[in-house]
């Protein structure tokens, strides 16, 4: 593995580009989500990654994690699921007559927690701590995860029978909120192409989908994210655009001043992605609806009317006046 030192921003940016071209081997379309995934990485965020059944959620992960040569782990999250189970426990060894720490599978780089939704709230809220402190306390002692550790998590929209909605503080430690939407008729003909000449999603290797970026490559990024620049007009910008998610007709609740945060980051990631040392309004505007739309809460009345958390931050993004 190359040292931290020798990887440059450039070849941290090209390593990272080229993940996304290694996901593309075995995943159609979707390329809003996969960008999304690699500026979660490049925030140390962590994403929640919502679509109805059979658009690619899980193998999007899998692919993703084959492209990066880091640790991954797959929790199939259950009813009958237990807190140890996601952090890990203390087992008794008959042997010595001690308890030794066993490692749940959260001590992982990148962690896929698929249909979050369908475990309990005492095991959701496993995660609680391990996606914003990076650690995890058992028995009273706190051990640390990995550096990078990103929890990307799946949940099924449409089906609500034996579910149990993430609680609003959980919703708020995801950096991004995706849409993992139904393919063009161009790429499911491309889908079906792939299958016919016999594409196997078990096989990504054999897809040759391949480790093309590592943790080294991972931290020379975010240090090159760091200094990318914001005027004091464009942070006002962002400002002005979460505290107009807190006062329109439509929303109950607003995004937090963690909202504001999270907008920064990804505005920041966004911007070095795509070649430039500075932020712009674009750039905010690129990346606030992924951000913002599970942070807003609507309105009963709204609800019914039709609106939705996206629709009413589209029209915010076009009343926000944009600095010059």
């Amino acid at each position: 593995m190359t040292s931290e030192t020798t990887v440059t921003p450039d070849a941290a940016g090209a390593a990272l580009g080229a993940v996304r071209d290694e996901i593309g081997k075995a995943v159609v379309g979707n390329h809003n989500a996969v960008m999304y995934l690699v500026l979660a990485l490049l925030c140390e965020g962590h994403v929640l990654l919502e679509g109805v059944p059979g658009v690619a959620k899980t193998l999007l992960v899998r692919s993703m994690s084959r492209a990066l040569d880091v640790d991954y782990a797959r929790v199939q999250f259950t009813p009958d699921l237990m807190p140890g189970d996601v952090t890990g426990s203390q087992i008794y060894d008959p042997r010595t007559g001690d308890f030794t720490f066993r490692e749940g599978p959260v001590f992982t780089s990148l962690l896929l927690a698929d249909e979050i939704n369908r475990t309990p709230p005492k095991t959701q809220a496993a995660l609680l701590e391990a996606m914003e402190e990076r650690q995890v306390s058992v028995d009273g002692q706190a051990r640390p995860l990995p550096n990078p550790f990103v929890v990307i998590a799946t949940q099924n929209p449409i089906e609500h029978e034996g579910t149990y909605p993430l609680p609003e503080a959980q919703l708020d430690r995801f950096l991004f909120k995706v849409d993992v939407e139904l393919p063009s008729r161009d790429d499911e003909f491309r889908i079906l192409e792939r299958h016919a000449a016999g594409f196997d999603p078990r096989d990504l290797e054999g897809a040759g989908v391949s480790p093309v970026a590592g943790v080294a490559h991972i931290q020379a990024a975010r240090q090159a994210v760091s200094m990318v620049t914001l005027t004091p007009a464009v942070l006002a910008y962002i400002v002005d655009v979460v505290r107009a998610s807190r006062s329109s007709p439509a929303v109950q609740h607003g995004a937090s001043p963690r909202g504001a945060t999270a907008l920064l980051k990804a505005a920041r990631a966004y911007a070095w992605l795509n070649g430039r040392g500075y932020v712009t309004p674009d750039d905010v505007k690129a990346v606030a609806v992924p951000v913002l739309r599970h942070r807003l809460f609507l309105r009963p009345e709204a609800e019914l009317d039709g609106a939705t958390a996206e629709a009413v931050l589209n029209s915010l993004l076009l009343s926000v006046p944009v600095p010059v």
